[in-house]
């Protein structure tokens, strides 16, 4: 079975069969350990692409942190590009890769000039920028004389009510309207050096934030009616900021979204390129969108180390909470054994995590809880190592960045 054939059903089952395959695939192993189902990996990839449509896909590396498995999305036809973090990580895989786009604006002189001082990092790179602030500093990180530096321009994607007194969505570029971005094109393009080569802007309030929790039907529809305003809202602008800009330089991309997005963003046609990541590993903050569902790809495991109770059982470690907003959304999801719960005055800790539920009577010192990490990547800067399942096996175990001895931010 190649890893196209596999079926959503092969690695669903209720959960039951998926669990008891991956317990005897890592038997061996000594927790704490992490895994990436492979079957769960390549069918997520594949829905990414169906959900994109004809629109090709940008990986965001930050989501998956690990070289072996962004060489494995990029090997699909629609993922075309790197969306990376920062600038010292985007110089690190431009040795490998002939299109990466930094995310977010850098003040990292010492990579600019690395950058600036290679002809095909140059041409490779693209770096963020949202003011002529931003460009005066790289500018003047840099000798005279250097190849041109390619740079896209963020726009700001935040839905913005009562004249700007209301901000919903990331904080991110102060360029929001055509004739911002018209005046930050036109500086980038009087600057000898500088090519104008793309746009972008993340609608994070959109595709970052699940449409279905459970509970709190108010907030639920309030959150809908903000999403469904603000895809309106935003398709209006980011196309009025394109057809501007493009007036002044043919940008080679346009591009938008993310996991939660795909499909509204794929509809506006100023938009030429998406970026997803984090739907590969199909962390737990991505279990609460009705448009879709992917499967669970990334777990970590730990060992029971006690029993302090007859229901409560305790695992050593636990507390790799994820960044944003503290809420109980952040903390780890237990996925297996089903039936268990953490304690409410104690949650995922750096040493140890109570959990309680009938499952935990029936679990003994040196039994295994696995878990799921918040959000995508991060799980990867608290291991060395990936071990890759598919079907009952470990077939490969891969690097992630700290594994290489890459710790970019």
């Amino acid at each position: 079975m190649t890893a196209l054939d596999v079926q959503p059903a092969v690695i669903t089952q209720a959960g039951a069969l998926r669990y008891e395959a991956l317990q005897e695939a890592t038997a061996r192993l000594e927790p704490p350990f992490a895994v990436v189902d492979l079957d769960a990996f390549d069918v997520n990839a594949g829905d990414l692409m169906r959900r994109a449509g004809a629109k090709p896909i940008r990986l965001a590396s930050k989501s998956v942190r690990s070289r072996v498995l962004i060489d494995r999305a990029l090997g699909r036809a629609s993922f075309q590009g790197i969306l990376a973090f920062t600038l010292a990580e985007a110089l690190w895989l431009a040795e490998d890769h002939d299109d990466v786009v930094i995310g977010y604006p850098t003040a990292d002189a010492t990579s600019l000039r690395l950058l600036a001082a290679d002809e095909r990092l140059a041409s490779r790179v693209t770096l963020m920028i949202d003011s002529t602030e931003h460009l005066d500093f790289v500018e003047a990180s840099l000798d005279t004389g250097h190849p041109p530096i390619r740079v896209c321009i963020d726009l700001d994607a935040a839905l913005e009510l009562a004249g700007g007194k209301v901000h919903l969505g990331p904080r991110r570029s102060p360029v929001r309207s055509p004739a911002q971005a018209v005046r930050l094109a036109r500086a980038v393009l009087s600057r000898k050096g500088f090519t104008l080569v793309g746009l972008m802007a993340y609608e994070g309030q959109i595709a970052g934030l699940g449409d279905n929790y459970p509970g709190m039907p108010m907030k639920r529809a309030a959150l809908r009616a903000m999403q469904r305003a603000s895809t309106d809202e935003l398709a209006e602008r980011r196309g009025a900021v394109v057809e501007a800009v493009r007036a002044l330089a043919p940008l080679e991309f346009v591009n938008g979204g993310g996991t939660g997005s795909l499909e509204s963003t794929a509809a506006e046609e100023a938009v030429t390129e998406l970026t997803a990541g984090s739907g590969l590993y199909a962390p737990g903050l991505f279990d609460y969108y009705r448009g879709f569902r992917h499967y669970p790809a990334a777990f970590f495991v730990l060992s029971v180390v006690r029993r302090p109770a007859p229901e409560i059982v305790t695992v050593l470690g636990g507390g790799w909470v994820a960044s944003g907003p503290p809420g109980r959304d952040r903390l780890p999801k237990i996925a297996w054994p089903t039936g268990l719960s953490m304690s409410a005055t104690e949650a995922a800790g750096e040493v140890q995590t109570p959990v309680s539920g009938a499952a935990a009577a029936r679990l003994g010192i040196g039994d295994r809880v696995w878990f799921r990490h918040a959000k995508a990547g991060e799980l990867c800067e608290r291991v060395d190592e990936l071990h890759l399942v598919r079907g009952t096996q470990v077939i490969g175990t891969v690097p992630t960045y700290r594994g290489e001895g890459k710790y970019f931010l």
